[in-house]
């Protein structure tokens, strides 16, 4: 599908309104008060605030004077507020299942790593990095097995970057409810902070052999995961990464070592990697031919569709918040392209009749979530919250009637159109499609 058929209509962009964050929030406060504000679900995870409509809890379930009684002493590990208790949402417990991140319940880019998605295939084998080792053979002059130490002495580089499982967003493009939450909706998509070593140091230690143009990738785990990947990506910015958010990679996302593709669908980073093999063609594994494929809506498919495309969605409000108050309300969400930056996010408070740009919260790095805002004066009027992203490369986010056109409904892989948010006139808001035409 060609960009030039998802381009979206032209950009609107009437004059914005003159406020500051500061003055909105001291006049939201005012207006409000922190209990309608808890109310209105700044907080949208059930543990953390309390429901909409319900009171606030009696003076006597409060902690007691923090001035007045001693606090903890320091721990050896660190722990959330009781307060604040985010969690992944588990969508299968089976070893082929997934668990999705809180969006709704984050700020800024970075996800915990403790709250990064996951996807396996079987389960999360348990290894001992004192006997971990990868190999890389095949059309290479020496054939080599590295340690973990062995990776670990070679230069290392750090690098943000978002992971998103292929199959991430199904529930906006097959399986459409209004009780979906951004959790469910597109929680399979995570940003960390990586480290590791290039993939290209490694190929330069071993040799790569003239006429090689793809690899293998393999994994330690029970479904015996692999990958064919150009080899081109390896010479890039691809990464054997051991590091996540400052601590060793957690076991979920391939500890001691995992395979990382920026900007490519999560499944082709391939974690808990054990064996490289440098080839001159693909090798059509299970996970590339049964699955990972796009069926398209003229009977043919996309095989080896890597490249994630450019992504928003709003994360406040939306369901299960209601809106206690009219007036003048952030809208806030993340936008991501594995093409690189993100480089405009249009917002439309009319169902899209109407877009107006938001505001990109810094750092806007490549191939990273990147935050926008953008302040919504709401009159109490019932109506659609949409986003629509675009990337360096002028992709634009395409409408959910020109996905379906080009790959038809019946796709797995790589649902990329815009979200809308439907705001009722009591304030509740529900997943809603944006207009088909």
């Amino acid at each position: 599908m060609s960009d030039e058929r998802l381009l979206s209509p032209n950009h609107e962009s009437p004059a914005r309104p003159t406020l500051t964050r500061r003055a909105v929030l001291a006049g939201a406060a005012g207006a409000m008060g922190a209990a309608a504000l808890r109310r209105a679900g700044l907080a949208q995870t059930p543990a953390q605030s309390t429901p909409a409509g319900k009171p606030a809890p009696p003076a006597e379930a409060m902690p007691p004077d923090p001035t007045r009684v001693q606090g903890r002493v320091p721990s050896e590990l660190g722990q959330r507020s009781p307060h604040e208790q985010p969690r992944r949402r588990v969508n299968r417990a089976a070893p082929s299942g997934e668990s999705e991140t809180p969006l709704q319940d984050l700020e800024g880019i970075i996800t915990p790593s403790d709250l990064h998605y996951e996807r396996h295939h079987g389960g999360v084998p348990e290894i001992d990095p004192r006997s971990y080792s990868l190999l890389i053979h095949g059309m290479v002059e020496r054939p080599t097995v590295f340690t973990l130490q062995d990776l670990k002495r070679f230069p290392a580089r750090s690098q943000i970057y978002f992971l998103e499982c292929s199959g991430n967003g199904f529930r906006g493009y097959r399986s459409i409810k209004p009780e979906w939450t951004p959790q469910q909706l597109d929680g399979l998509t995570s940003t960390s902070d990586w480290g590791g070593v290039p993939l290209s140091t490694l190929f330069k230690e071993v040799g790569i052999k003239s006429g090689a143009s793809w690899f293998l990738a393999e994994a330690i785990d029970a479904a015996g995961y692999a990958r064919s990947i150009p080899l081109a990506k390896g010479w890039d910015d691809a990464m054997i990464a051991f590091r996540q958010n400052g601590e060793a990679i957690r076991p979920e996302q391939g500890y001691p070592a995992r395979l990382l593709l920026p900007g490519w669908e999560g499944s082709a980073s391939v974690k808990w990697i054990r064996r490289i093999e440098v080839s001159d063609r693909p090798f059509m594994t299970r996970e590339e031919t049964s699955k990972y494929t796009d069926p398209l809506a003229d009977c043919s498919a996309r095989l080896f569709s890597f490249e994630m495309d450019t992504k928003s969605l709003i994360t406040f409000p939306a369901y299960p918040i209601v809106l206690p108050e009219r007036g003048w309300w952030e809208i806030t969400g993340i936008a991501w392209s594995g093409r690189g930056k993100i480089t405009r996010v249009d917002v439309s408070t009319d169902g899209g009749q109407s877009w107006q740009p938001a505001e990109l919260q810094e750092p806007v790095l490549p191939i990273c979530h990147t935050r926008f805002r953008y302040l919504w004066n709401w009159r109490g009027d019932a109506t659609l919250l949409m986003s629509r992203a675009s990337d360096e490369t002028g992709y634009i986010q395409p409408t959910l009637a020109q996905v379906r056109d080009a790959r038809g409904a019946g796709t797995f892989y790589h649902h990329n159109n815009i979200r809308a948010w439907r705001v009722e006139p009591d304030g509740r808001v529900f997943f809603g499609l944006e207009p088909l035409a």
